[in-house]
């Protein structure tokens, strides 16, 4: 099995080291990248190219929308997962045209986020 090399970008601390905390647990998942804010995200996502980038909607630098838009420019094989504690239709709708693949929000089970990884990761490759 390959694995599945992802980009985490969060402008919380915890969230960041929550979700690699739970992606490192799988043996088949490898966390190459942390970013803070949109910039950074664009950035390590051109440099790493990992199969998937989990953005959080809205972060620094022009939130996820700018980052998924940007990373889908640079870095076309990334599948984008949204990661957002918003749920509303303009949101998902302003995300999925910028290239979000899918969108789950905060507070779902860690195995629906590890999921979701798997599946991108697969669709990307």
């Amino acid at each position: 099995m390959t694995e599945v090399r992802v980009l985490i970008s969060d402008d919380d601390e915890m969230i960041r080291a929550v979700l690699r905390e739970v992606l490192d647990e799988e043996p088949d998942i490898a966390v190459v990248a942390v970013a803070r804010d949109a910039d950074e995200a664009i950035r390590l996502a051109e440099h790493h190219r990992p199969a998937v980038a989990v953005l959080d909607v809205r972060m620094p630098g022009g939130g996820g929308a700018r980052a998924a838009r940007e990373i889908a420019r640079l870095s076309p094989e990334t599948a984008i997962l949204a990661f957002s504690a918003y749920a509303d239709r303009a949101s998902m709708a302003g995300l999925a045209a910028a290239g979000v693949t899918e969108y789950l929000v905060k507070g779902v089970p860690n195995t629906k986020i590890v999921e979701a990884v798997r599946r991108l990761g697969r669709s990307s490759a």
